[in-house]
């Protein structure tokens, strides 16, 4: 990526892109069938996706020099709408929303950037990236052929744009904005749209070309994107993707890392083996701009997830976790990737592939054979080669170019020269790590259960309305248009308009409340008490007591994120829809109250009063706190934990609500709702097809149990935690937790490639360096100080849960401790002249378990 670029390019993008964005010199970027060109040289480019708002600025620069160190070239980000532009024509662009921020950290770091204004962007991000205002504009209609719609999508566009310009940041200007994406994957649902649906792509493209910003458009998921639009794949795989002109290069504008969380589901990862194995086979086969999303997956932050129910976390399995901290062996593995990619890169600029199958000293289609070759030879003879098994079940040996090639099944293999492999997707050299939450008293040497049950104040919410703001309406409303998305919470409630509930207290007869409801959560509360309670779109059966005289229905609708994705996504509805009836299960006795007047209130009294930011002096402080009780505002001040690891809070014990550090939301929790018992395995087998229910972990457990606060947020002392419970908790359960990591391991075989650092100096001296396993402590404080475990021979298992095999040298506990502890990082060549030979005939490996401090 940016440190193997051509070594005059990399001097002058670090030099140059802080200091180009207030001169007139300017990067000349177009492209060709083969790939972007820039400065009339073709790159081949390897990207991340990291989205601003999903982090906070004090970790901007350090999640962009980690994507940097691991070989990336480019960063991509969305822009989000409904962030910038809350209420129409009020921008706001501070703290975590300053794009222009981001994107000039990003050119000081010497990287490129793609920009995906979109502006819907999907992202599991609430209403797709939408302003809810949008929605109630006259005569409007969403991604289509709507004038009131391209009127709003034009002008934001171009205030995107222009904001761009204004500060010198398209590459055309000597910025870093080498693309620009407009729409999003709306190939994926266009033809709901009708013949509506090509005009309105039409005119987008033709929009976005007339901002001239001097760098090129692409479509994602477009097959009909018009010239000069660059259409791109998003997906798990995408080496059989095509663009739809030949004049047009292949790029990846999505490699999903991993899956969205939600909650209700179990975790999503995807194994680094097929992550490396896409992104090899899509190289293979033509391609030139590859994208991981995500990079770095980051935090919903606040009420900006999507879905509904998409999780806090957008963890993503990325490369670089939720918390920033780089996770091992999916960064490094990818690192290694990268540098042997970049060393095939000039042959891979210069021409096209040629591809052909592997078999017993015959070609043929290459969709015939699973062993499939794909070399890229310039004129002067510079020469690169992928060798692919794409078979799911055996490792097999192939014949390429006279020598013979070990090729695992589900794997491909680099040559840079076309005659030695550098690296293969499925043998990782890079190290392991195992990360664990650590917990941290909020006082310094005090448990933390003691230290949380101390100091509480609370505030009890009002069942119903309590706000001078009600309104009183004829039948039951939509809850996204009558909120506007102001708050998650709308009351529905009757009291005045109830009918007679003697029928109903006759004879003994059970009552029943019958509640339908679009979701996505709800509260049943019968004269102040909780009755019962649902989720997702539901037909509630609640048993209820109805007193004689007077009885109160509050019904507390919830929203959980608004939906993000598909046709019309903008039309769908949240809340009571109803009908709301009682019914006598003895007597048959049913009356329907959902054209009675109903009062509304949108919101709670907690919100009116400034709750979130710990303000109000309405909160009580006794020696007996509340718990497990619905509707209850929790506050209490706490020390940050010591040191500088990113911290974290564990929710169990509590149900569902939102909670804030500071005034700063860090999202909704939900730690009651969990995932299925099935679905989850103790391994995944990375070979085959991946799709985002493959690879599953955390199954009959909380979908999330802790949530991200970012250091900038806390200070040392003096820190203020709010809660708002719905549900019913215990606070004094909650903990505080420091995520750092605990062990490092590698395994390496003797049949792994040497290190990709050392084919440099191997081409060089000519010699042919073996396997080698190398450790280095994730900080730069650390050393090795001790060793868990070390087997030379048939060792098995994962990091953290190794075991010797059938055969184990003697030797290796104390020559890895020899080599290592004590230093920042180790390196042992796998061999028998350094272990000798437990076991002759057979393939050894080694197996190193180590702890950093």
């Amino acid at each position: 990526m940016v440190a193997i670029r051509g070594r005059e390019f990399l001097v002058l993008s670090v030099l140059v892109f802080g200091v180009l964005v207030t001169s007139s010199f300017g990067s000349n970027v177009t492209y060709d069938h083969r790939a972007l060109v820039i400065d009339g040289k073709r790159r081949i480019l390897i990207s991340g996706s990291i989205h601003y708002p999903r982090s906070t600025p004090d970790m901007w620069p350090d999640l962009i020099q980690k994507s940097k160190d691991g070989g990336l070239d480019m960063i991509e980000t969305y822009v989000f709408w409904n962030l910038h532009e809350p209420v129409r024509n009020q921008y706001d662009f501070e703290g975590r929303k300053d794009l222009v921020k981001f994107v000039k950290l990003v050119a000081e770091a010497g990287l490129y950037v793609h920009l995906r204004i979109g502006p819907y962007v999907c992202a599991e991000w609430n209403y797709g990236g939408f302003p809810l205002w949008l929605h109630f504009i006259p005569g409007i209609q969403f991604r289509t052929d709507n004038e009131p719609f391209k009127a709003e999508m034009k002008r934001f566009t171009a205030k995107i744009v222009d904001m761009m310009k204004q500060e010198k940041l398209y590459a055309s200007q000597g910025g870093p904005i080498v693309l620009s994406q407009i729409e999003n994957e709306y190939g994926n649902i266009d033809s709901a749209y009708g013949s509506a649906a090509k005009t309105y792509i039409n005119w987008a493209a033709s929009m976005a070309t007339s901002l001239d910003t001097g760098v090129p458009w692409v479509m994602c998921q477009q097959k009909n994107a018009p010239d000069p639009m660059i259409n791109t794949c998003n997906g798990f795989y995408c080496d059989q993707f095509t663009p739809n002109s030949a004049q047009k290069p292949k790029m990846w504008t999505e490699n999903w890392s991993g899956w969205f969380l939600s909650f209700g589901g179990a975790v999503p990862y995807r194994p680094v083996e097929d992550l490396a194995f896409s992104v090899a086979r899509f190289f293979q086969r033509g391609g030139t701009l590859q994208n991981y999303y995500m990079y770095h997956g980051g935090t919903n932050f606040g009420r900006t997830t999507g879905g509904p129910f998409i999780a806090t976390s957008y963890d993503y399995d990325a490369p670089i976790d939720e918390y920033g901290l780089i996770r091992q062996p999916k960064w490094g593995h990818l690192k290694d990737l990268h540098k042997a990619i970049k060393l095939c890169q000039e042959a891979m600029a210069a021409t096209d592939p040629t591809i052909t199958s592997l078999g017993s000293n015959l070609e043929s289609n290459d969709e015939v054979s699973p062993f499939q070759a794909s070399v890229y030879k310039t004129g002067s003879g510079v020469c690169a080669a992928f060798l692919a098994n794409v078979g799911t079940q055996s490792d097999a040996t192939v014949k390429f170019n006279g020598n013979s090639y070990h090729l695992p099944a589900w794997s491909v293999s680099i040559l840079p020269d076309c005659k030695n492999e550098v690296l293969n997707t499925a043998k990782i050299n890079s190290v392991a790590t195992i990360p664990e939450f650590v917990p941290k008293s909020s006082i310094d040497d005090v448990k933390p259960s003691k230290a949380l049950s101390l100091g509480w104040s609370w505030f009890n919410e009002p069942v119903g309305i309590s706000s001078e703001n009600a309104f009183t309406k004829l039948g039951l409303l939509e809850q996204i248009s009558t909120t506007s998305d102001q708050s998650d919470y709308l009351w529905y409630s009757l009291s005045s308009g109830m009918p007679s509930v003697e029928p109903f207290l006759q004879d003994g007869s059970q009552t029943v409340l019958h509640v339908e409801s679009l979701g996505h959560a709800l509260h049943a509360f019968i004269n102040g008490k909780l009755a019962g309670s649902g989720k997702g779109k539901v037909a509630l059966e609640i048993p209820v007591t109805l007193v004689p005289g007077k009885n109160t229905i509050d019904l507390l609708s919830m929203t959980v994120g608004l939906q993000n994705y598909g046709a019309f996504f903008e039309k769908a509805g949240a809340g009571i829809t109803g009908p709301v009836q009682l019914k006598a299960e003895n007597n048959g006795s049913t009356v329907d109250l959902s054209s009675q007047h109903w009062t509304y209130q949108i919101g709670l009294k907690g919100e009116e009063l400034g709750l979130p930011r710990g303000g109000s002096s309405g909160w009580v402080s006794e020696s007996t706190l509340p718990k497990k009780q619905p509707l209850i505002w929790y506050k209490r001040n706490f020390d940050a934990p010591s040191g500088n690891n990113p911290i974290a809070i564990d929710f169990t014990g509590m149900g569902k609500g939102e909670a804030w550090v500071n005034g700063q939301s860090i999202g909704r929790y939900w730690p009651n709702y969990t995932a299925s018992s099935a679905g989850c395995t103790s391994s995944c087998n990375y070979r085959g097809s991946y799709s985002s229910n493959k690879c599953l972990k955390n199954c009959g457990k909380p979908s999330q149990q802790l949530y991200h606060v970012p250091r900038s947020w806390v200070k040392p002392s003096g820190n203020i935690l709010v809660l708002f419970e719905e549900m019913g908790g215990d606070p004094t359960q909650i903990v505080f937790a420091t995520r750092q990591m605990g062990s490092l391991c590698s395994h390496v075989s003797e049949s792994h490639p040497q290190p990709v650092d050392m084919w440099d100096s191997d081409q060089k001296t000519g010699r042919k360096s073996g396997p080698v396993l190398l450790l280095e402590c994730p900080s730069p404080d650390q050393v090795i100080s001790s060793i868990k475990f070390a087997s030379f021979g048939t060792p098995s298992g994962t990091c953290g849960s190794f075991t010797h095999g059938q055969c184990s040298s003697t030797r290796a506990l104390s020559i890895i401790q020899k080599a290592c502890i004590g230093s920042k990082s180790c390196s042992i060549g796998v061999s028998i002249s350094t272990f000798g030979d437990p076991c002759a005939s057979m393939t050894k490996s080694l197996a190193v378990e180590a702890s950093c401090s």
